[in-house]
């Protein structure tokens, strides 16, 4: 019988974050139960154009903060066999996937793309001009985030890492301990803790930092300038920037599952359709018809 360290053990048995929903800067993608994607708002680079994949286990979408010369986008399937699929913008190699193996879970900032394989190691492809791919050297990783300029480790032992841009000090995390989720924005970075209270680095301009007396929660996303948590009673909480009603979240009720875009926030509820407030302009919002969204653990 093949030995297998107690580390291996763990990291097999580790339940890596597969998300069935996704929002990018002006696109939101869904997940169905039967393994097929669908996607709404801007296709300028055929980031929606999902219709054809199958066999999909998770999804991720790139996203981008709110600017005029910005919004390119790209979206990531993980399928069942641990490979990986991608659509949409390529300018920066970001959707070189095809020879990914092993892949246990994937995440997409702006112009690259980050996958976790299944030993804990992690790889990287994209824009590289601050850092953000030099993720070779990680081990023991069993979650990864993405944001617009850095990216984000969660280590087996509830530490985190962090590479790219600090200008806003987003990857200062060195010193983070418990923490069981991690998400990435625009200029911050969020942490939710095995107690259910969440931290933060990075930017506040918003008050998208504003997250410490948050209490029972299980999920956290994160948008360009905002941040979502999702309650262990279905309900959903939200700070920052809410230009848009991002964050008019406080009557949701029944949620399983959160994401976040540049300026929309989006809610899957447990019969598996979908809810989404906030910027619509290239009708990112309009998924009030989806039906059959994967629940998470399922």
């Amino acid at each position: 019988m093949d030995y297998i360290s107690p580390k291996e053990a763990v990291l097999k048995v580790k339940r890596w974050p597969k998300d069935s929903i996704a929002a990018g800067r002006r696109h939101t993608v869904g997940l169905k139960s039967d393994g097929t994607v669908t996607a709404m708002g801007d296709n300028k680079y055929g980031q929606c154009d999902v219709s054809g994949w199958r066999d999909i286990v998770a999804v991720a979408a790139g996203n981008v903060h709110l600017a005029t010369n910005t919004g390119n986008a790209h979206t990531i399937g993980l399928k069942s066999d641990s490979t990986v699929v991608a659509v949409g913008w390529n300018k920066h190699n970001q959707c070189d996937v095809n020879d990914w193996r092993d892949i246990v879970a994937v995440a997409a900032g702006w112009r690259r793309t980050i996958g976790l394989k299944s030993d804990g190691t992690v790889v990287a492809v994209g824009r590289n001009n601050e850092g953000e791919c030099n993720v070779s050297g990680w081990h023991d990783i069993v979650a990864v985030a993405a944001g617009d300029w850095h990216t984000i480790g969660l280590k087996l032992d509830g530490t985190v890492m962090a590479v790219g841009n600090n200008r806003y000090r987003q990857c200062n995390v060195s010193g983070w301990h418990d923490i069981e989720a991690v998400a990435a924005g625009y200029l911050h970075t969020i942490g939710l803790k095995s107690d259910g209270t969440v931290t933060a680095a990075g930017d506040n301009k918003y008050g998208q930092r504003d997250v410490s007396g948050w209490q029972g929660i299980v999920t956290v996303a994160v948008g360009s300038n905002h941040t979502v948590g999702l309650k262990s009673d279905g309900t959903v909480v939200a700070v920052g920037w809410n230009e848009y009603g991002q964050c008019n979240v406080s009557d949701w009720r029944g949620i399983v599952a959160i994401a976040a875009g540049c300026a929309h926030t989006v809610g899957l509820k447990l019969d598996g359709r979908v809810v989404a407030v906030g910027d619509n302009e290239y009708g990112q919002c309009e998924v009030s018809g989806w039906r059959g969204i994967q629940l998470p653990g399922n």
